[in-house]
């Protein structure tokens, strides 16, 4: 059905796959190659043929349980003949391996039955990463990509269907960092017409011989897909996403329509409304929103800021002053300033690290070494490589208080990239400091993590340290967090990473003895499954022991201090969540690959016992809202745009055991007068929730909340509005009314005969009260909106039935009979007050009485202020002219209306 579901055709074991192959005229017949687990030999490594559209599998092709098969091909003209690139790769956390002397390109003349290794002017000895390309405007010509040690490496050429071959091309830059690129393509109408994904992005007019580089969107190419009818038209992809271009690349469609951050943590600051913080790979460190700031316009980028460091981050504003952001960029500490916008360097040791072991390094920075400030005096960092660092001059002066905190096992202290190509950035930098944390409750409790397995803990400030790593945990793994508890001295929590060790456990402890003894809490059976890789645990602040884990699958919550687990996905994205912070009862958390996410609202996980899950009805007490005004973005169709964000209003949580026939809900103002009632009968219909899309979140259009009558948990965003004018149609009372003012408010629940009531309170924006607007100016201007909407409701309702009396007389006019006379005269009379009331139909016609009475709605809706004297004079003005009207229409007969 186009994408819309999938569901599994098996190959469940096999790791990674590098290509798919579909037989050009019997779509059962299907190719697969499996470059296998990047991380540990296996037998599942090689070629794979399914004759039954995937029902089965047989494996056609296999060298080694350390080689897998990262390409196919189909000769174009005869899909009976097959070319394939077998691999070498394993990735540890120390370095990365691509290459060996097995492996290179195999052909098959039957179909897979059998396979003949293609070597003929090939590289003999050492081969890594290959790539093939063919084009249907020369089936004889196959190219091939191939790293080799210098001077083998390269791009390659057969004339002969692969029998032999020659150089065309050793430009470096097309074998560039082969392990991440090697990615050559070929036009189908043109076989010299070629192109290289790379760092860079190339293209060859003349077979490869020479090279010219193109501009792409982004950098870090990766694959291209060519439209075999139209080759001026294809879809590119690198590190910032997708592009499309149909003029052959010499531009090309936005990026920005395509939430695919990777980030690698995720810091909030104090700031109102708050943003959010992170280091997001291949671009600047970033901060945004968290609802959009009210009268800034622009697409999806307009609120990014860009705020020191780079892509690696973290990004950490400094508590009571967001301006200032402490940032990394691969172990680089920056301390930038928004004012100035500029980013002040303070490097640990001041050395560059690329390229080299990291034995010989005297810091050893991963490219995300850790910032974090405590949490009792805002001038305090902490910065970390192997040695735990800390500045209280914002980095001009460090101090080093730890020894060594790593394991710092010689075995892994190697340079990365062997046997062919060297890669030494930093991330595979072994034996460093992973993540800090300081006790919110014990000033210098400081706990510490490796990204080789230790666990070290200081409760003086660092002038003596402990280890103190579960005795259970094996060796090695990165220890990706340590979470003090914001609840009780003593505990913590951390979460560890062994999937690089091929160890997919999820691996969550918890101490409350400072680490003397820690409890697993991931056994695989008690809601995490056994194969989701842990990276994040915290604790709730506001509810001892309710625990939010981030893993590489997904989130889940455990309210038991993690006894028990269940899944928290909601409509969140499959995807690695890395990092995640609890901030004003919002859970914000950052992604691998699908950028921020935010929940927002968890006080019903706050209030949720044994009792309310089982209760027939429970209403929630609403969290405390402020009276804020944004647009969240709108919809393009029925898809949200980017960024989406959460509509302005009161989140009132209700729970129903069983579906209910109708749900209603009232809110009441101070003196128990009803503000707006709201009711099941009044939901959006199925086409205006849309459907929900693979993208995750469903299509709902902005600002239709519905009250919903299923069993579950529901959420209702009242969007702190009284109903606004009549409005002629189904809808009688509608959205868009006068913004209630500050104060204290009832929800009433109702359902099948029982009710709940809770109170919440909606305050003013903070942000306006230092505009020098008061409660009283918005309660001025509430008492004038409702007169403005009660007369443009009046005014409606009277166009209304002067509509309708005219449409009663219409069939009465025709004629020169007295009562046709009498009916013309009254339709005349009636086409008078109806020309006083509604705007006559054409451009730029003079607005009348319902367009003048919306016009000065409009006006005193944009904004939270004290009325002016002209708007009371104008709608003095207006009143009289409608009740004037209302007069003259006195009770017309509207014939049965």
């Amino acid at each position: 059905d186009a994408g819309k579901t999938w569901r599994s055709m098996g190959l469940t074991k096999v790791g990674q796959i590098g290509a798919v192959l579909i037989h050009p005229s019997n779509p059962n017949v299907v190719y697969v190659a499996a470059i296998g687990n990047p991380f540990a030999p296996t037998p599942d490594r090689g070629v794979y043929r399914s004759r039954d559209g995937g029902e089965t599998w047989q494996k056609v092709l296999f060298v080694s349980d350390s080689t897998g098969a990262v390409d196919l091909e189909f000769a174009p003209d005869n899909p009976r003949e097959i070319y394939a690139s077998m691999w070498r790769a394993e990735r540890k956390p120390w370095t990365i391996i691509s290459g060996a002397r097995e492996g290179g390109v195999y052909k098959s003349m039957d179909g897979g039955d059998t396979w003949r290794h293609v070597t003929t002017g090939l590289p003999q000895g050492l081969r890594g990463k290959s790539d093939l390309a063919v084009s249907p405007a020369d089936p004889n010509r196959l190219y091939v990509l191939m790293e080799a040690p210098v001077p083998e490496g390269g791009l390659y050429r057969s004339d002969d269907r692969g029998a032999s071959f020659a150089m065309v091309s050793d430009f470096a830059s097309l074998v560039d960092r082969p392990f991440y690129y090697t990615n050559v393509d070929a036009d189908p109408t043109d076989a010299d017409v070629l192109y290289v994904n790379s760092t860079g992005y190339f293209k060859s007019t003349d077979a490869g011989k020479t090279w010219q580089r193109r501009s792409t969107p982004h950098g870090d190419n990766h694959d291209m897909w060519i439209n075999p009818n139209d080759p001026t038209l294809f879809i590119q992809s690198n590190d910032g996403g997708a592009n499309v271009t149909r003029d052959g690349g010499e531009t090309w469609s936005t990026q920005e329509n395509q939430p695919t951050a990777e980030l690698y943590q995720v810091n909030v600051d104090d700031q109102f409304p708050y943003w959010v913080y992170a280091g997001q790979q291949d671009n600047s460190t970033i901060m945004v929103p968290s609802v959009p700031p009210y009268g800034r316009a622009g697409g999806p980028t307009a609120y990014w800021i860009a705020i020191g460091g780079c892509e690696t981050g973290p990004a950490v504003p400094k508590p009571g002053d967001p301006n200032i952001v402490y940032s990394n960029c691969k172990g680089r500490f920056g301390r930038f300033n928004q004012t100035t916008g500029q980013e002040k360097q303070y490097y640990v040791g001041a050395a560059n690290m690329y390229g080299h072991n990291p034995r010989d390094l005297k810091y050893r920075f991963q490219r995300v070494s850790p910032i974090f400030v405590s949490p009792h005096d805002p001038n305090v960092v902490y910065h970390a490589s192997q040695y735990l660092h800390v500045t209280t001059d914002e980095g001009v002066t460090w101090q080093t208080i730890s020894p060594d905190l790593t394991a710092f096992d010689p075995e892994t202290q190697v340079i990365s990239g062997s046997p062919i190509t060297r890669d030494i950035t930093g991330e595979e930098f072994y034996s460093t400091i992973y993540a800090v944390d300081e006790s919110p409750l014990e000033r210098g409790v400081i706990w510490v993590g490796a990204n080789d397995g230790p666990i070290h803990l200081t409760r003086d400030g660092g002038e003596t340290w402990s280890e103190v790593t579960p005795r259970d945990l094996p060796p090695r793994g990165r220890v990706q967090t340590v979470h003090a508890s914001p609840h009780v001295a003593g505990k913590a929590y951390v979460a560890v990473l062994r999937y690089q060790l091929n160890d997919w456990e999820p691996r969550i402890y918890r101490t409350t003895d400072y680490g003397a003894s820690w409890t697993r809490l991931t056994t695989g059976t008690n809601g995490i499954p056994s194969d989701y890789p842990t990276r994040v645990v915290r604790e709730d602040p506001d509810r001892a022991g309710l625990l939010y884990a981030g893993t590489e699958f997904g989130m889940f919550v455990s309210f038991d201090d993690g006894a028990r687990w269940q899944s928290l996905q909601q409509n969140l994205p499959v995807t690695p969540i890395t990092d995640i912070k609890v901030h004003e009862q919002d859970l914000v958390i950052s992604t691998m690959g699908r950028s921020f996410w935010i929940l927002d609202n968890l006080t019903p996980l706050h209030q949720l016992s044994e009792q309310v899950a089982v209760a027939p009805m429970h209403l929630f007490k609403p969290r405390d809202a402020y009276r804020i005004r944004y647009s969240t973005g709108g919809f393009r169709g029925d898809t949200p745009t980017v960024p989406e964000y959460p509509s302005p209003g009161v989140m009132i949580d209700y729970s129903l055991a069983r579906a209910a026939g109708e749900v209603t809900l009232e809110i009441l103002d101070e003196n128990g007068a009803i503000v707006r009632t709201l009711s099941s009968g009044d939901a959006a219909s199925d086409a205006e929730r849309g459907e929900q899309g693979m993208r995750g979140p469903p299509g709902r259009r902005a600002d239709r909340s519905v009250v919903e009558t299923s069993p579950g948990l529901h959420r209702f965003v009242w969007d702190m509005r009284y109903a606004g004018a009549w409005r002629a149609g189904t809808t009688r009372s509608t959205s868009g009314g006068p913004l209630a003012v500050p104060g204290r408010y009832t929800v009433r629940l109702s359902s099948d005969g029982r009710s709940q009531s809770q109170t919440v309170t909606l305050e003013i924006d903070p942000r306006v009260a230092t505009d020098g607007v008061t409660a009283a100016d918005l309660a001025e201007l509430l008492a004038l909106s409702l007169q403005v909407r009660d007369a443009l409701s009046d005014a409606r309702r009277a166009a209304d039935r002067v509509a309708g009396a005219r449409k009663a007389l219409a069939s009465q006019t025709a004629g020169t009979s007295r009562a046709a006379r009498r009916a013309q005269a009254e339709d005349q009379r009636l086409a008078g007050l109806e020309a006083r009331l509604v705007t006559a139909e054409g451009r730029y016609q003079t607005p009348m009485i319902v367009d003048q009475l919306s016009y000065l709605s409009s006006m005193l809706s944009r904004a939270d202020q004290k009325p002016g004297l002209d708007a009371y004079q104008r709608y003095g003005e207006l009143r009289d002219a409608l009740d004037e009207v209302l007069s003259e229409l006195g009770d017309t007969e509207t014939g049965g209306m």
